[in-house]
C-alpha cells in the first residue's frame, strides 16, 4: 500500500502527466483538494473508488483517511493542484505518514507559473534581461516569510518574479518592487491559469492596482520583470551559426573536445 502524492496541474483537466493519470486510475481511494483540483480529473478514478474532498478536512483527518486505507491495503491517490514541490502542504503530510510507517511516492505536476507563462506566450528567461525565475509569495495567514526572503531582496537581482498567493497584497508588491524595477516595469496577472475562465491582465507596476478587476481576489499569479515585455533582448548563442556545440561542431577538434567535456 502506498500514498501517491500527485500534482494535478494548474487547472485544465488534460494538463496532468500520464503517470499521474495512471496512478489515479489504479487507486481505490482518492483524496483531492476540491477547492483547486478540477472535478474532471476525478473521471480517471476507478469505478467504486472512495473519493474524498479534503477541502474541509484538517491535517489529522487527512492522515486518518490515509491510515484507514493503509489498514485495508488500499493505495491512495492524494491530489494537489499544480506541482507538489511548492506551497502544497505535502511536506507535513509526508512527515506524518512516514512516522506511521506508511509508504509514499511523489509524481510531479505542471506548476501554475509554467501555465501562466504559456498563457502569455512568454519565455521568462530572455538573454540579457533575465536568466532566473524566483518563485515567491508575500506573508499570509497560513505562512509567514523567513527573514531575508523579501520581495525587495529578490527584486535587487533583476530576476523575473513569479509572486504567488499575493493578489490581495498588491500595495506591498508595488511598494517593494518599484524602487528596483521602476514604475514602468511590465507586469502580468494571470487569473486561474488554464481554467476555462482564465483571464490575463497586462499592466505595469504603476497601474497594477487599478488594472486588476475587483473579482480577481484569489487564484491569480503576479509575474514581474523586464522579460515580460518580450523585447529588447539578445539572441542566445544556442542556435547561432558559429556556435560550437556537440551536435553541431565547427571542426573535428571541437567535436572531440565537446565529447570529452559533455558540452551542449
Amino acid at each position: 500500500m502506498t500514498v501517491h502524492f500527485i500534482g494535478a496541474g494548474p487547472g485544465a483537466a488534460d494538463l496532468i502527466t500520464l503517470r499521474g493519470r495512471d496512478l489515479i486510475a489504479a487507486c481505490p481511494v482518492c483524496l483531492y483538494a476540491g477547492s483547486l483540483v478540477p472535478e474532471a480529473i476525478l473521471g480517471h478514478c476507478p469505478e467504486g473508488a472512495r473519493v474524498v474532498n479534503t477541502a474541509a478536512l484538517d491535517l489529522d483527518a487527512i492522515i486518518t483517511e490515509c491510515m484507514t486505507a493503509h489498514e485495508a491495503g488500499q493505495d491512495v491517490a492524494r491530489l494537489h493542484s499544480g506541482d507538489l514541490s511548492v506551497w502544497s502542504a505535502m511536506g507535513e503530510q509526508i512527515r506524518r505518514l512516514k512516522a506511521e510507517g506508511i509508504p509514499v511516492s511523489v509524481t510531479p505536476g505542471v506548476p501554475s507559473f509554467a501555465a501562466a507563462a504559456a498563457a502569455l506566450g512568454t519565455e521568462l528567461t530572455l538573454p540579457g534581461l533575465a536568466q532566473s525565475v524566483v518563485l515567491t509569495r508575500t506573508p499570509g495567514r497560513a505562512s509567514t516569510m523567513p527573514e531575508g526572503e523579501t520581495l525587495a531582496n529578490f527584486a535587487a537581482t533583476g530576476a523575473t518574479l513569479a509572486i504567488h498567493l499575493s493578489i490581495g497584497n498588491v500595495d506591498a508588491v508595488i511598494a517593494d518592487l518599484t524602487p528596483h524595477y521602476g514604475a514602468d516595469c511590465p507586469v502580468a496577472v494571470v487569473y486561474r491559469a488554464s481554467w476555462p475562465d482564465q483571464q490575463i491582465i497586462r499592466t505595469t507596476l504603476a497601474t497594477l492596482k487599478t488594472d486588476v478587476p475587483e473579482h480577481v481576489t484569489r487564484t491569480a499569479l503576479i509575474l514581474v520583470g523586464p522579460a515580460l515585455a518580450g523585447e529588447g533582448f539578445e539572441e542566445s548563442c544556442l542556435y547561432a551559426t558559429d556556435y560550437d556545440r556537440r551536435y553541431r561542431p565547427q571542426s573535428a577538434d571541437s567535436e572531440w573536445s565537446s565529447w570529452q567535456h559533455g558540452d551542449d
